[in-house]
């Protein structure tokens, strides 16, 4: 039987939890919709033409203004932190890494909060400007940083990986004191923004805010899936993947560019978020193995699932008041990795 046979049944369980996260995102929160409401009202939001006494009601005002972008906002961020976490582990050929080792969301965190603080000093952004400036300084912090630390790890026309890692964490500290100094030059208004941002939210959804995120997950997610070949090559080693024709240098360049490219638009939209990166296609790696033919797409399903599944979390555990969406992360995530941690001694 092939890998591709065997794996169908977990696709399908996780095709449908997405829909069942998508469903119940949609219907739960402060406000709590009826679920059969919201399936008769979810095909007038995607355009049919459907009469019915739901029409122009509350229910469809909640889910069109409010539900829906903010469904879809989650959908996006944690398919492109997956698939980004499944491209770095691939670089760095090690199942514990996440785009976080290069630097990739701290130099993206630090654009964004150069966006916010530098448009409250200018007296505020156009509102029709804000949510593309900041997804353009969230992806040129986080391309800036990554590129300083490829150019870092290169010596002598060759990349050294763990060179990477090492600029990585560095640089990765350099930014964290620069967004903490942003943080406390910032006002009272800007703070509470940058804090919130810090800590990770899908509240304030808009499809202004979606556009450059949908297009910058399309990018990704069009694009690794053909890059899938030549991950499995790179797992046998650098040396490996050139003897079966592959280019490894033009890879690493295009692997840092396109998770720079997704976690700087989900940074921008979403602020930080951590461990979908980790956890995700570290697990989907235990369920499919690590052909990245079927890790690609298992990973890019599980991650919008626990997303939305952990926004609907810190929407419900304390309401009507909301937890930030990091903090949900961080308490799934951090005991996930100690528990990968205590494996590996064993």
């Amino acid at each position: 039987m092939s890998s591709s046979s065997r794996a169908r049944p977990l696709f399908i369980v996780l095709g449908l939890t997405l829909l069942l996260a998508l469903w119940l995102s949609l219907a739960l929160g402060p406000v709590s919709l009826p679920l059969a409401d919201t399936l008769r009202v979810l095909p007038r939001l995607l355009g049919l033409p459907l009469a019915g006494d739901l029409a122009g009601s509350q229910v469809e005002l909640i889910l069109e203004q409010i539900r829906m972008p903010r469904t879809l906002l989650g959908l996006a961020v944690g398919m492109v932190l997956a698939l980004c976490g499944v491209a770095m582990q691939g670089l760095f050929r090690n199942p514990l890494a996440d785009p976080g080792l290069v630097g990739v969301s701290s130099g993206a965190a630090l654009g964004a909060a150069l966006a916010i603080v530098g448009g409250s000093a200018l007296g505020g952004w156009p509102e029709w400007l804000s949510p593309y400036l900041l997804s353009a300084f969230a992806f040129a912090g986080g391309l800036l940083v990554t590129a300083l630390v490829y150019r870092l790890g290169r010596r002598d026309g060759q990349t050294s990986v763990a060179t990477m890692l090492l600029a990585g964490i560095a640089l990765t500290a350099l930014a964290g004191a620069a967004i903490g100094l942003f943080t406390y030059l910032a006002d009272d208004a800007t703070l509470r923004t940058l804090t919130f941002w810090n800590l990770g939210s899908l509240n304030g959804a808009s499809y202004v805010r979606l556009w450059p995120l949908l297009l910058a997950t399309l990018v990704v997610a069009l694009w690794l899936p053909r890059r899938a070949r030549a991950l499995n090559a790179l797992l046998l080693g650098e040396s490996e993947a050139r003897h079966l024709g592959f280019d490894v240098e033009r890879l690493k360049r295009e692997l840092v560019f396109c998770t720079a490219l997704g976690v700087g638009a989900a940074v921008a939209a979403a602020g930080m978020i951590g461990f979908i990166g980790l956890v995700v296609p570290h697990l989907m790696r235990l369920l499919v193995g690590p052909d990245h033919r079927l890790l690609l797409p298992a990973s890019a399903l599980a991650g919008a699932s626990l997303l939305l599944l952990a926004d609907l979390a810190a929407r419900l555990v304390l309401a009507p008041a909301e937890l930030p969406i990091g903090i949900v992360t961080a308490l799934i995530g951090a005991p996930f990795f100690l528990y990968l941690l205590m494996r590996g001694r064993h």
